[in-house]
């Protein structure tokens, strides 16, 4: 009787396994300053607010806000984790709302270049978190190097975050088309921030997105665009996110818009398209051609 119990049991938790994995994304910039990780933070509040069970890792190690941005004093980041071998779920904090992160931390010079064995500890803490989610979002660095980029590769679709300013659009298309360089198959989102309207958003979007088409022969989604205003200052000044901070605010009407079209669009996306291959097998298989 123990014997059977026991088998459906496993039997349940590899249904579980099987039904709910958690979709990698990661959140990009061709430079910083444009706005990232406050949008990643509103974002996946967005999300949550519909339902989803989120995580964001804060992978620019060093120089991560997202606790800066909650007014969060953490003591376990993933830095400690890789370096004291800890548990995933021993660093996870509790952000409002019930949002789930991952502090980025500091004083590890190269998260990206370790052994093979923390690795495969890695892999095994990743693995862990899949059936609990239904977004893991990495909040990367600005730019892109050689290290980070096998964690951008890896991810089953990316989010670029722009602004209408010359220097980021160059930078975001220089992003992207190094991305494309390595894989011009994964999927690439693009947010338009701090646009001074509605228009001018929409069409920088869509001229982006030819240039993208033409140069670079890829299609890249538009998600949207949020606008300039002052309630993200003040929001930041206060440590809270600007979706809570001023929820009827434009900037906060805009992210709920954005959020509402992606949940469609990723619907959409999955009916026609199925599950792509995991965050974990094809990070495993770019480690292993380094």
């Amino acid at each position: 009787m123990k014997t059977d119990q026991a088998t459906g049991l496993r039997n349940k938790l590899e249904t579980m396994r099987e039904s709910k994995q958690a979709k990698t994304i990661a959140v990009i910039s061709g430079k910083g300053g444009v706005g990232k990780s406050n949008i990643t933070l509103n974002f996946a509040l967005g999300l949550l607010r519909h339902g989803k069970k989120i995580l964001i890792m804060d992978m620019d190690i060093g120089m991560g806000n997202i606790d800066i941005l909650l007014g969060r004093q953490i003591e376990r980041t993933i830095v400690d984790m890789f370096q004291r071998r800890l548990p995933i779920q021993s660093i996870i904090e509790q952000g409002p709302e019930n949002l789930d992160y991952i502090a980025a931390g500091s004083g590890f010079s190269d998260i990206y270049a370790i052994d093979t064995q923390t690795k495969e500890f890695f892999f095994q803490q990743y693995q862990s978190l899949l059936i609990h989610y239904d977004y893991i979002f990495f909040d990367m660095g600005a730019g892109i190097t050689n290290d980070s980029l096998s964690f951008i590769l890896a991810a089953e679709e990316c989010i670029l975050v722009t602004t209408p300013e010359p220097t980021a659009i160059t930078d975001g298309y220089s992003m992207i088309k190094h991305i494309a360089s390595h894989n011009n198959m994964l999927p690439i989102r693009v947010i338009m921030n701090r646009a001074q309207s509605n228009m001018q958003g929409h069409n920088m979007l869509v001229r982006f997105q030819k240039v993208i088409q033409q140069f670079l022969q890829i299609n890249i989604h538009v998600l949207g665009s949020l606008p300039e205003d002052q309630t993200v200052r003040a929001a930041v000044i206060h440590q809270t996110p600007f979706i809570i901070f001023q929820e009827k605010s434009a900037i906060s009407k805009a992210t709920k818009r954005l959020v509402r079209t992606y949940l469609t669009e990723v619907d959409e996306y999955k009916a026609e398209k199925g599950n792509s291959s995991s965050f974990l097998q094809k990070l495993k298989r770019l480690w292993t051609e380094r």
